[in-house]
């Protein structure tokens, strides 16, 4: 990117590439300058920080919790009661739980359940679920799953660079265009002015009569009317290639005139988009299959969930009770027991969300097998697209030489008195048409490419 600098132009920050003489802009430099600064490849960037935010939230289910509760009251100078319980918590990967805990409680009216030696008494526990939540459970699955979606969003970034880069390849092909049509009538302005004026001469000079000055006049006219066309096309094509070129400070940057597009990008087109191996190209890791087959490994996780909630909630929970000063004179006499049980009778929720459950996970292998049969196809038309443009490229320039080689004839011909002014303006139009197909199947052969690597969607 040495050829770039850009320059402020205006008061509100807009920014133009600068340039001393003129000077090619490849292709190679326009995609760089998108991949790294445009604002919609760095939102893309953002679904990987998205998926790592949904990581860490889905890890906190699994953070140690230190808890508290303290109750107190008095009321006509007697106190009441004072309850004091804390605990810290440990939860586990198979729905275990951990917990050590303190309780401390006195007053004249404090329930007999909450009586506790005079230091206060200390617990040390389990809570194991026998039944649903052992093996999975929604704290697990949703560690599960925000670790597949960290695939997902990677995939779908894909997509979206892929999206961009696209859209802005075909503004810099479309840029390309205009600019080479405007060469082209240029050049072709300058032969008729040249062809006008010797007419003119040859008119006063008594070698041609008024009417071939009129002819080549209207050819002028011709030629100017087109070149206008063109050159209003270019600015519309630099305006849009703009939209895609930014600064790394995010100001928006213009095309200067002196810039022009990569001259020989058709050569250079597959190799710069990673497709010059045609045969070895495949739907192989491709994001949108990837992030299906990932999202199809959360319906399943889902699918589980739900299977598991047909089982019956059974909570157990043991708890040693100690005072803390004999925590070290183990009585395991002392201890705190308790069971759990849940369970409704006909489970048709349960039973509803686990059939929509497989439905959906049906629906995504359903997508996922049309895609890869989509995906594959379109790769191969897009090989064959390319391969017959090659073909149809190399036709076009054998015409476009011959065309040249009947024009350099009848301009001799011309010379020599044996030709006219109206066969040499239609061969020259016969040759313009030529290379106007020229550039149109060289841009189709562009974005031949292009499709093709949006159809691989793997920048």
């Amino acid at each position: 990117m040495k050829h770039i600098t850009y320059l402020i132009i205006s008061l509100f920050s807009l920014t133009s590439f600068s340039q001393q003489i003129n000077d090619e802009f490849t292709y190679e430099e326009f995609l760089a300058y998108v991949k790294k600064f445009h604002p919609l490849t760095k939102q893309a960037d953002l679904k990987i920080t998205e998926a790592q935010a949904k990581l860490l939230k889905a890890r906190g289910a699994f953070d140690p919790k230190i808890e508290s509760d303290f109750n107190q009251k008095e009321y006509s100078d007697k106190k009441y009661y004072s309850l004091f319980n804390g605990s810290f918590k440990i939860p586990t990967w198979y729905g275990i739980e951990i917990k050590a805990a303190f309780d401390n409680n006195e007053g004249i009216y404090l329930n007999p359940e909450n009586t506790v030696p005079n230091q206060g008494l200390t617990s040390l526990g389990i809570s194991v679920p026998a039944g649903q939540g052992l093996w999975i459970n929604e704290r697990m699955a949703d560690l599960k799953k925000a670790k597949l979606y960290q695939s997902v969003n990677e995939s779908e970034r894909k997509i979206m660079i892929t999206e961009v880069i696209v859209a802005a390849s075909k503004s810099y092909f479309n840029w390309k265009r205009s600019y080479s049509e405007v060469k082209l009538y240029e050049n072709y302005l300058d032969n008729a002015l040249i062809r006008h004026e010797g007419i003119i001469k040859s008119v006063h000079l008594g070698d041609k009569s008024k009417i071939d000055s009129v002819e080549a006049g209207i050819l002028v006219k011709s030629r100017r009317l087109n070149l206008e066309k063109a050159k209003l096309k270019l600015n519309k094509a630099k305006l849009e290639l703009s939209n895609y070129l930014w600064s790394e400070d995010n100001i928006p940057l213009e095309i200067n005139d002196n810039l022009y597009p990569e001259e020989n990008l058709k050569s250079t087109i597959l190799q710069t988009l990673n497709l010059a191996d045609l045969n070895n190209l495949s739907s192989e890791n491709h994001p949108k299959l990837n992030a299906l087959q990932q999202k199809i490994a959360i319906q399943k996780i889902d699918k589980n969930l739900n299977a598991n909630s047909l089982l019956p909630k059974i909570n157990l929970s043991y708890n040693y009770l100690s005072e803390p000063s004999a925590f070290d004179n183990y009585r395991f006499e002392d201890y705190k027991f308790g069971v759990n049980f849940y369970f409704p009778l006909f489970l048709r929720k349960e039973r509803a969300n686990l059939k929509l459950a497989k439905i959906k996970l049906q629906d995504y292998q359903y997508t996922l097998d049309f895609e890869k049969l989509n995906i594959s196809n379109k790769i191969e038309a897009g090989k064959q697209e390319i391969l017959s443009l090659q073909d149809q490229m190399e036709i076009n320039t054998s015409l476009v030489n011959d065309y040249q080689h009947m024009l350099d004839g009848e301009e001799r011909l011309f010379e020599m008195g044996e030709s006219s002014l109206f066969v040499i303006n239609s061969r020259e139009n016969s040759l313009v048409s030529a290379k106007i197909s020229e550039i149109n199947l060289e841009i189709s052969y562009l974005n031949a490419g292009i499709s093709l690597y949006k159809t691989l969607a793997n920048p």
